[in-house]
């Protein structure tokens, strides 16, 4: 589970923006980049993001 302080803390590494969890995902408000969650960690590297129009990879 990721907390709310880290939560607050990040952003998208493409566009500078906040984001949101959702699910076992943290979502950018701005691009819609989904970023995954592995063992309890955000990867937020831009290769790693499914873009808002691609189905979910399962990990």
């Amino acid at each position: 589970m990721i907390s709310k302080e880290l939560l607050d803390i990040l952003a998208c590494p493409l566009c500078k923006t906040d984001v949101r969890l959702e699910e076992d995902r943290i979502v950018c408000t701005k691009c819609g980049r989904r970023y995954p969650i592995k063992d309890d960690i955000p990867v937020m590297l831009i290769d790693e993001a499914e873009l808002p129009d691609e189905p979910k990879k399962e990990n």
